[in-house]
């Protein structure tokens, strides 16, 4: 069993940066994607960005060219760097992690951007 555990969430000014990491323990060996999404209020839970086990990345539109996530194998940590913040990017993030059968999913860390 997979647990994912989130930090660096918190309150920053529109233009200003955070950011996540989520640290994963327990079958970590057969994890071979780790992601992130976000939700805001009243909003439907979306996808923000993965990082494969190869290295590859994938970004949702509106967040390429300022989100940046990244992986330390070593530490069994995803991180999302996140610069030039919204007010829309305003939501509660949560990390999730793949293997073949089953997608886990951390308790979830709260940003909130000010205009």
């Amino acid at each position: 069993q997979v647990q994912l555990v989130e930090s660096g969430g918190g309150l920053v000014q529109a233009g200003g940066s955070l950011r996540l990491s989520c640290a994963a323990s327990g079958g970590i060996f057969s994890i071979n994607a780790m992601g992130w999404y976000r939700q805001a209020p009243g909003k439907q839970r979306e996808f923000v960005a993965v990082f494969t086990n190869s290295g590859r990345t994938n970004y949702q539109d509106s967040v390429k060219g300022r989100f940046t996530i990244s992986g330390d194998n070593a530490k069994n940590t995803v991180y999302l760097q996140m610069n030039s913040l919204k007010p829309e990017d305003t939501a509660v993030y949560y990390c999730n992690a793949m293997d073949l059968s089953k997608v886990y999913w951390g308790q979830g860390t709260q940003v909130t951007v000010s205009s």
